[in-house]
């Protein structure tokens, strides 16, 4: 049995791993149990994203393929899980006591978002906030968030704050991607806003040199920063043992923001991918960031 476990959960810090370099950056600041906990609902996320894209534009497959994954999730919490992920999901539920509902709005609200088309910024936040909101209250209850319900309702705004950003980052980071497959992009408002249509950026392979898609990037990446910038406020009201993860996601992912802007040029490239020294920088400014939360 406890092989399985191992296997289970080196499966979802794989997962991490492969699919987001930042957040794997950030939970090497955390205890064991919440590593593997952080690693099993990023996992899980991550496979509702996978299925809600499965189908192309069948959305009925789609569709389908997500019921059956609501289905497994259920059978899981009830102590029958399949798989790896659900296998740790079950572990994380038990252990962290987490309401099991939190699970269900988050696989609804990935599946919604990945169905939408946003015509306002209003409804790009809408979408990103339903998403954040789940998260931070998931991250909340594994990370810990010690006082009274004042105290924790202030660092769950704070915590759907930065849930926001790293969903408009990801939004950011992949919004090329999307534009090349005829996918979701950003908002038509956006869009307007630099002179740009929705016909104009769909399967456009000159569109990394158009000084309009550039300006318009460079505008959301500056309202990504401020975004993360009025998260900080809650890294401190959190667990000690938990503030260096959370200080290592602003700091993270605003080098995504830092390596986007820097890719503006060739903005067509699969993904923004982290070097070296900015893992590194990562790490030492999180580790620097929570001398200064404890000082």
């Amino acid at each position: 049995m406890t092989s399985i476990v191992r296997a289970d959960s080196l499966y979802c810090e794989r997962v991490v791993r492969r699919k987001a370099r930042a957040f794997t950056l950030a939970t090497y600041f955390l205890p064991p149990r919440k590593r593997r906990a952080s690693h099993a609902f990023y996992s899980f996320a991550t496979a509702v994203d996978e299925i809600s894209r499965s189908g192309g534009k069948n959305t009925k497959a789609s569709a389908r393929k997500l019921l059956d994954f609501r289905r497994d999730l259920a059978e899981a919490i009830e102590g029958r899980p399949r798989g790896a992920i659900l296998r740790e999901i079950r572990w994380g539920v038990r252990e962290f006591h987490l309401d099991p509902s939190l699970l269900f709005d988050l696989l609804d609200g990935i599946a919604c978002d990945e169905r939408s088309d946003c015509a306002t910024w209003d409804e790009l936040e809408s979408h990103c906030d339903r998403i954040a909101n789940t998260v931070g209250i998931l991250c909340a209850q594994v990370l810990g968030i010690p006082g009274g319900p004042t105290k924790q309702q202030i660092a769950l705004s704070h915590a759907r704050t930065l849930g926001v950003a790293m969903q408009l980052t990801a939004i950011l980071r992949d919004s090329a991607v999307h534009a090349r497959e005829g996918r979701r992009l950003l908002p038509d408002e956006e869009l307007a806003r630099f002179s740009l249509s929705r016909d104009e950026v769909i399967g456009n392979a000159a569109l990394a040199h158009d000084p309009r898609w550039r300006r318009l990037l460079i505008f959301e990446i500056g309202r990504a920063r401020a975004l993360y910038e009025r998260s900080l406020p809650g890294i401190s009201m959190l667990a000690e043992d938990s503030q260096r993860c959370a200080a290592a996601c602003v700091i993270g992912y605003a080098a995504v923001l830092d390596a986007l802007e820097q890719a503006t040029t060739d903005s067509l490239r699969p993904r923004t991918s982290l070097g070296t020294m900015a893992r590194l920088g990562i790490l030492w400014g999180a580790w620097r960031f929570r001398g200064r939360a404890s000082a």
